[in-house]
């Protein structure tokens, strides 16, 4: 699924966007889990400062 995801972004208007994919751990577990979204390319400085 990862790979049509990229894909799309490869086309037309998906140039200008970036799928980002963050670490967080969580406070309860203490386990790692990981955050994906697709955000425009001004932002993704802006979503790793989150």
């Amino acid at each position: 699924m990862a790979k049509k995801a990229v894909a799309t972004l490869q086309k037309g208007a998906g140039k200008g966007h970036a799928k980002v994919i963050k670490m967080v751990k969580s406070e309860k577990s203490g386990a790692y889990t990981f955050v994906e979204e697709i955000v425009p390319n001004d932002d993704v400085k802006e979503f790793f400062k989150k």
